[in-house]
């Protein structure tokens, strides 16, 4: 798991430190101020982002703890922490429950390597329906798309999945490899 928390930590430093500036490198703003106001002083869709990023972590961490307060907060300085927090405070989960936090973590890590235009990452999965190496990001449908066509639905169209998905897909995938290894 810990090779996985370090890639999501490094793309959201990566997006903290060289994304959220108005100047920084990668995709322009889709939410900005108007022409009669002065420039934002930072991406607002970036920041947004690590917004949500932080709150569905934090979210997840109270949902899979039952609500059992007190567990500490999340560090709000580096947001990129954020990871490593809440495995540190979910270590007592079962293994369905640990399944449910590493495919969030390695969510967010896809999420962040879309955002800063690393979207060829998705290609290094396979496909969970017909396991062949042809997917690819869409990002006008914002989905994964399998381009197999033996793997087209009845009408031809590809299969096409969610982030999520495939982040659940790889961590089971990733669990039966270790389970079969002992």
């Amino acid at each position: 798991m810990s090779g996985d928390i370090t890639d999501a930590e490094n793309r959201l430093r990566l997006i903290r430190q060289h994304f959220l500036a108005p100047q920084g490198a990668g995709l322009r703003a889709d939410r900005g101020t108007r022409a009669t106001e002065p420039g934002a002083a930072m991406r607002l869709d970036v920041y947004d982002h690590m917004t949500a990023t932080v709150d569905e972590t934090v979210a997840l961490a109270a949902t899979l703890c039952d609500e059992q307060e007190p567990y500490e907060k999340p560090p709000t300085r580096q947001v990129e922490h954020v990871y490593q927090w809440l495995v540190d405070e979910t270590p007592h989960l079962d293994e369905e429950r640990q399944q449910v936090r590493d495919a969030l973590i390695y969510r967010h890590g896809l999420e962040h390597a879309i955002l800063i235009g690393e979207s060829d990452i998705i290609r290094r999965h396979p496909c969970p329906e017909c396991v062949t190496w042809g997917l690819a990001w869409d990002r006008h449908a914002e989905r994964v798309v399998c381009w197999n066509r033996h793997c087209a639905d009845g009408d031809g169209q590809p299969t096409t999945w969610t982030l999520a998905q495939l982040a659940k897909d790889h961590i089971a995938r990733k669990s039966r490899r270790a389970i079969r290894a002992t």
